[in-house]
Order: structure tokens, then C-alpha cells, then sequence
């Protein structure tokens, strides 16, 4: 919202949440694991720059910040660092301890902690129950830390309620779960009507990862901002902030959702060498995280394409591969050796007798291991040959 639009916008902020700095993903290499883990700090750069552009009035980062309270110091370091990097004494930013990095007595947010002593001016840590501060004449932030890494404390009523006059813009942050997740049982529990209760004008919430009002269309919003990078498979509506304008004849809050995260995460179950390709041929996944479950039956020759196809997406040690980061599931590939035997003719005996046994178990539990055997045989008579 620019322009002339502005002119009618009373507040401004920026909602973040859910960065994770220091998750470690132990299913990847540690080359990817550390691709992964940088790609959620440098993010952040994404996201304060975007709070500059668009001038907020204030910064929410409404939790789960670090993956736990006590992050390793290379994670709480290298974020000081960035924030010391902006200016925030026009624009306050809000850190709020979540479930995953609670408020304790060890923990990056406790004020004897080298991070909390290094913040710079205009950095705050929500460190109290009963957290209040100033966004400008007419509006006040209302905030509640979490304190333990689970719980069903209800940490949005510790928000104080609207006091009879009070016509400020009215904003409340908090850390939980909603009620509108099928299955889940709520970790610090918010009811979908928390913001009228309270007397909000917007809440800003984090906790899981998808980009969600709840509910969707209320006359009061609160909100999901995504986690700003994904964190695994599956995760929808990720890679978001939430800019949030707050109309000065009090209508509802306006939200634009926008994009700052660079990662994508697929899962594929290819079922054939042509499949294969077109994944191959596509020139968007040099920031993809890319799993592929291989579901197919080859012959030698198409095992070897798969195999160089493969090599092309993953990279060798001597050239970058095309996708980020790649995971490749190959129990599904089945090696077809019934045509083989027409490069096998005219083999010296030894060699004969080696292609018979490996025949003969193929039928047995090492029957995987024996078309492995015949295709790598294969390979070098063929290459001998030709």
C-alpha cells in the first residue's frame, strides 16, 4: 500500500514468526543440512529489508525464533549481528519467546545472556506477563511470553481487556495453537474469538508454519505469518510475512501476505525414464529441496540414463548439480536384466560362469544384488566393446 493510500492508514507492521535459526535436519548430508540451516538466516535480511521498504511502524516476531532456548552460539551471533545491521529507533522490533525457545532463566532471552546484553536500541525482548508498549501516540502492543516448551496455560488471557474510553489501536501478540487444526491437541490453546474478547484490533500469533487467518475473514484478524522459509515436506502457504495496515477510521485491518522466502520443497514418485527427464529439463530448481522416490523397471540401457539424469540433478564433485538440494529414494527402481545376455556372447569362460551365478540369484533374497552385479558387468563389456 502505497501512495495516496497511506494517508489513511493509522499503523503499520510487519508480523513474522516461526524462523527456527538453528534446526538441523538429520535426514540430509551435511553439506545440505547446512544449506538448509543458512537458508533460514538469511532470510532474515529479506524480511528487515521489506520492513524498511514498506516504512512499518513496528516489527512482530511473534516466537519460535531459535529451535530451542539455548542455540548454539553461532545461530544467536549471527543473528545479534544482522540486527545490529538495521537502524530500529523509528521502527521497534518485538521478540517474543515460543514454545520451542522459552523465556527461562538459561535461555537467549534471559537478560544475562550475551544476546539479550548485545541487542541494539530498539530491539525488545517480550519478558514479562504483562507486556506493554507504546506503537506511536494511539496504538499499544499487549504481549505474553511462553515460559515452558509445552503447555495448556491460555496465554492469551493474561491480555488485558479494553478499558471503557480507551480508543487506542489495540494490538496483542502471543505464541499457541488454534482450534481449527483436525487432529491436533492445542500447545498454549487460542480460541478463534480470542481477539474480540480482548478487544483487539489484530493479534498476531505464531506457531505452525502455514500462512492462515483464523478464521479466515473475521471481522478482527488473527493471524498465522508462515514460517518464512519451509522447514520440511508437505508444509503448504510457507515462505511468508504478514504486512498489516490499520485503517485510522478503525475498519478492518487490511493484510497483505508477502513472499520472502527463496526454497521450495517437492516430493515426486517417478514411474518412468520420460518423467524423469522432464523433471530434468525443468530450469527452477536451483533453490528446490527435491525428493524423488524412483517406482519404475528399466533395462540396462535406461538405468544408465537414469543414472546420468541423476547425476545431472545431484552434481558431482567436479560440476554443481541443477536441483539445491536433493534427496533420491531408489528401492522402487528395478533393474530388468531378461535382454542382457545379447551383449554377453562371446565372454571368456570365467566370465560365463560369473554371469550364471549372478542369473541363478536373481530368483533368491539376493536378487537386488545380483542385477546390480549384471549391470555393472554389462557396463564394461560394453564399453570394452565399443
Amino acid at each position: 500500500m502505497t501512495g495516496d493510500g497511506e494517508a489513511d492508514v493509522a499503523l503499520k507492521l510487519l508480523h513474522t514468526a516461526d524462523w527456527h535459526l538453528g534446526m538441523r535436519f538429520p535426514s540430509f548430508s551435511e553439506e545440505d543440512q547446512r544449506t538448509l540451516m543458512r537458508a533460514r538466516m538469511s532470510v532474515l535480511d529479506r524480511i528487515f529489508g521489506l520492513a524498511q521498504s514498506n516504512r512499518v511502524d513496528a516489527v512482530l516476531c511473534a516466537g519460535d525464533l531459535f529451535d530451542e532456548p539455548t542455540p548454539d552460539d553461532v545461530w544467536w551471533q549471527g543473528l545479534l549481528d544482522r540486527l545490529r545491521a538495521y537502524d530500529w529507533s523509528s521502527r521497534p522490533i518485538f521478540l517474543l519467546p515460543g514454545n520451542h525457545d522459552p523465556l527461562t532463566h538459561t535461555s537467549v532471552y534471559h537478560e544475562s545472556h550475551p544476546f539479550r546484553r548485545g541487542l541494539p536500541p530498539g530491539v525488545f525482548v517480550v519478558d514479562r506477563d504483562d507486556f506493554t508498549a507504546p506503537l506511536g501516540p494511539d496504538a499499544v502492543l499487549y504481549a505474553v511470553p511462553c515460559r515452558t516448551l509445552a503447555g495448556q496455560t491460555d496465554l492469551w488471557a493474561s491480555l488485558p481487556d479494553r478499558e471503557p474510553g480507551d480508543a487506542r489501536l489495540r494490538i496483542g501478540m502471543i505464541h499457541g495453537q488454534t482450534f481449527d487444526i483436525p487432529g491436533f491437541r492445542a500447545n498454549f490453546p487460542i480460541p478463534s474469538d480470542a481477539p474480540v474478547r480482548r478487544g483487539l484490533d489484530y493479534l498476531a500469533i505464531g506457531d505452525t508454519h502455514a500462512f492462515r487467518e483464523v478464521p479466515p475473514g473475521a471481522r478482527i484478524p488473527m493471524v498465522y505469518p508462515s514460517a518464512p522459509e519451509p522447514t520440511k515436506f508437505g508444509e503448504v502457504d510457507a515462505g511468508y510475512v504478514a504486512l498489516v495496515f490499520l485503517p485510522k477510521d478503525r475498519r478492518r485491518a487490511i493484510l497483505r501476505r508477502e513472499r520472502v522466502g527463496q526454497w521450495t520443497w517437492e516430493e515426486h514418485t517417478v514411474t518412468s525414464l520420460d518423467a524423469l527427464r522432464r523433471i530434468a529439463q525443468r530450469d527452477d530448481l536451483r533453490r528446490c529441496v527435491m525428493r524423488l522416490r524412483l517406482e519404475m523397471s528399466v533395462s540396462p540401457p535406461e538405468y544408465e540414463a537414469v543414472e546420468q539424469l541423476l547425476r545431472g540433478l545431484r552434481g558431482t564433485e567436479a560440476m554443481p548439480g541443477r536441483v539445491g538440494v536433493l534427496q533420491v529414494e531408489r528401492q522402487g527402481l528395478r533393474l530388468d536384466t531378461r535382454d542382457v545376455d545379447t551383449v554377453f556372447g562371446d565372454l571368456p569362460d570365467v566370465l560365463e560362469a560369473t554371469v550364471e551365478r549372478l542369473r541363478a540369484l536373481e530368483a533368491t533374497e539376493q536378487g537386488d544384488m545380483a542385477k546390480r552385479a549384471l549391470y555393472h558387468l554389462y557396463t564394461m563389456v560394453r564399453e570394452h566393446r565399443s
